[in-house]
């Protein structure tokens, strides 16, 4: 079998990336660009997603519609990758691992003119060790950056919080047969927890899970991979609960602004085919189950399925995929004022750009 080309093809789980995943998950783990080949290489991605949320009113505001309450928003990544030697390489990784925009139209809604906006941005250095021709670790440092703002019913509650940088950690181990292009790595990400203030100057903290993610990916027939990947992630331990407005009379049952209704496990499986020396495509298949609980009012979703597809155009010096996924939102109730968002999805592309030197 010959998979020299097409061995980059198993990082076509797409330049659209995990940008529906639990709770305010935006981007999944980058570990695996350690294991891209060349003695350099540099990547950069950029994606575009346009999702489509909206409600009904349930209970005494029975029949009430929300509006598209999702605003499309844009993601990036940057990376790079040296080797040191034959056997130590590392990394440096930029990217928005969260973020949240969320917007009700000013409609006869109990949430209209409702805002909230989460920025995160993540720059993680890696060190991986080739401790044989089969097995290898690594691991490294994590440095987030977190802010956010909440406008509820038009001026009811405010809250703004600038920047808070936090570090975190990254382990990983991988086990990898190169005749077969086979490879599998898991990676654990650990928790960030981010401390602000509430508008009283109570203090309060928002914690980004700890993850857990297991690729895999070997050649089943020549000119052609299968790959996919397991991410579990802790978002039952997220929520953004300030004291200000946990006891807020217009807040009686003293519900979080945000929080995450359980943990989240999202699958994604695919198949990369090499259709000549410069062109290979992929199609991927993802799923996410819901965990049939209430969720918060600014997100209206539970899980989805997706579908995507990527076409990839390869040098010896660069690379070009173009990617496109397609999300089947699941199904939601949320909690505070009753609300069923049902019927949903999100349309997402991207392009990614490599280069080896």
């Amino acid at each position: 079998m010959k998979f020299k080309t097409l061995s980059v093809a198993a990082a076509m789980t797409l330049a659209a990336g995990a940008v529906s995943a639990g709770s305010i998950q935006r981007d999944g783990d980058r570990s695996q660009i350690l294991f891209e080949e060349g003695k350099r290489y540099l990547e950069f991605s950029v994606t575009n997603v346009s999702p489509s949320i909206s409600g009904v009113g349930t209970g005494p505001f029975a029949g009430a519609r929300s509006g598209d309450i999702a605003n499309t928003y844009q993601s990036f990544h940057f990376g790079f990758k040296q080797e040191i030697n034959e056997k130590l390489s590392y990394a440096i990784v930029v990217n928005n691992p969260v973020g949240a925009d969320v917007a009700y139209p000013v409609l006869p809604y109990p949430f209209a003119a409702s805002t909230a906006e989460i920025e995160a941005l993540a720059i993680t250095g890696y060190l991986k060790y080739q401790i044989t021709d089969r097995f290898s670790a690594y691991g490294g440092a994590r440095l987030q950056s977190l802010k956010g703002n909440v406008n509820l019913g038009g001026g009811i509650y405010t809250l703004n919080v600038d920047n808070d940088y936090r570090a975190g950690y990254v382990l990983g181990a991988a086990y990898e047969i190169p005749d077969i292009a086979m490879r599998v790595a898991l990676t654990y990400e650990s928790k960030i927890e981010h401390e602000y203030r509430d508008n009283a100057g109570t203090p309060f903290t928002v914690e980004i899970p700890q993850a857990a993610t297991l690729h895999a990916r070997t050649g089943v027939a020549p000119g052609t991979l299968v790959f996919g990947s397991v991410r579990w992630q802790e978002w039952s331990e997220f929520q953004v609960a300030p004291n200000d407005f946990l006891a807020n009379p217009l807040n009686p049952a003293g519900l979080p602004i945000a929080f995450g209704n359980g943990d989240y496990w999202t699958y994604e499986i695919g198949v990369g085919r090499q259709f000549n020396e410069n062109w290979s495509g992929a199609l991927t298949l993802g799923y996410e189950p819901g965990n049939n609980k209430p969720v918060g009012n600014l997100e209206g979703r539970d899980g989805f399925t997706s579908v995507g597809v990527a076409a990839k155009y390869s040098t010896e010096a660069y690379d070009i995929t173009l990617g496109a996924k397609y999300f089947e939102l699941g199904n939601a109730t949320t909690t505070t004022i009753g609300s069923q968002f049902s019927g949903n999805e999100a349309v997402a592309v991207g392009m990614k750009v490599g280069f080896r030197f």
